[in-house]
């Protein structure tokens, strides 16, 4: 197939390129006007000033899917108003001219584009799946304009999967990154109470699930996640053991909120989402990594 991808050159899109690479597809990359030494056949364009090169799209002609996963990051710094409106317009100013570079070429029939489980808010112990209702935090309204941003493609009959993924776990990137060189040296610990739910799939199947959507074209909301959530306790307790090390600290929720900010950390560090991938199960797609022991032994092999 010949793929276009934006977001290519982040954590879940060079897996993802790599992937499709090894399966002999072709992939077209979307990357900025001053990108340098990018492999492959590409699309200059500046999503923020709405603006794309019509004569690389010409070239490259159509594609047979699509796969947007640009985005600023969510939990690397506060959120400040300017930090939240980037937040906001790096997924719906992209989503928004990716849509319109496809209404207006020919032959492509299906995008597969980002969204994640933040769309639901932070909901306890409530067990979340794609017919569940939408949050009412900062996180899950861009997550809904996120989503909505490719309403015009839908209309004019192409197929959309959004992709609601949950927390992405490998030692090459994400949150596992971060935490590992802590736990490695008996730093870790649970997040304030250690009862907030977790919805982790590995890198592995999060790049499988992607595939499997462009090969059967499914439509509709998708939650990428693993069948099996846990919390926060859980999990830094499965991590300890992982790399053999005590993990009997408790960062307090106060501490938390002062070093990053208190709507960052009530709307993602510590929500609460036990989402269950319901659409994709029913798809026929079927995990590597089905609970934490597994996605643990994947992200550090």
């Amino acid at each position: 197939m010949r793929v276009g991808v934006t977001g290519s050159s982040g954590f879940i899109g060079t897996a993802l390129v790599s992937a499709l690479l090894e399966r002999d597809d072709e992939v077209v990359r979307f990357v900025r006007p001053d990108s340098r030494h990018v492999a492959g056949d590409t699309i200059r364009w500046d999503p923020s000033r709405g603006l794309v090169d019509e004569g690389d799209v010409r070239r490259v002609g159509g594609f047979d899917a699509v796969v947007n996963l640009a985005g600023a990051g969510l939990a690397d710094r506060r959120w400040t108003s300017a930090r939240k409106e980037e937040i906001l317009r790096s997924r719906t100013d992209v989503t928004s001219l990716l849509v319109r570079v496809l209404s207006e070429s020919s032959g492509t029939a299906f995008l597969a584009s980002g969204s994640a489980v933040g769309v639901y808010g932070s909901r306890g112990d409530e067990s979340l799946d794609e017919s569940s209702t939408f949050g009412d935090d900062y996180l899950a309204r861009v997550c809904v304009q996120w989503e909505e941003a490719t309403s015009p493609l839908e209309r004019s009959g192409a197929s959309v999967a959004h992709l609601r993924t949950g927390i992405v776990l490998s030692s090459r990137g994400g949150a596992l990154k971060k935490q590992l060189p802590l736990f490695r040296i008996g730093l870790g610990g649970t997040f304030g109470s250690g009862n907030q739910w977790l919805s982790p799939i590995s890198l592995r199947d999060e790049v499988r699930a992607i595939l499997w959507l462009l090969e059967t074209r499914a439509s509709g909301p998708f939650n990428l996640v693993a069948p099996a959530a846990l919390t926060n306790r859980a999990f830094t307790h499965a991590l300890a053991r992982q790399v053999h090390r005590p993990a009997r600290l408790r960062i307090p929720s106060t501490a938390l909120r002062v070093v990053l900010g208190r709507e960052l950390v009530t709307s993602a560090i510590l929500a609460s989402q036990r989402v269950v991938p319901t659409a994709l199960h029913d798809s026929g797609f079927s995990f590597e990594d089905p609970d934490i022991q597994a996605i643990l032994s994947s992200a550090l092999a």
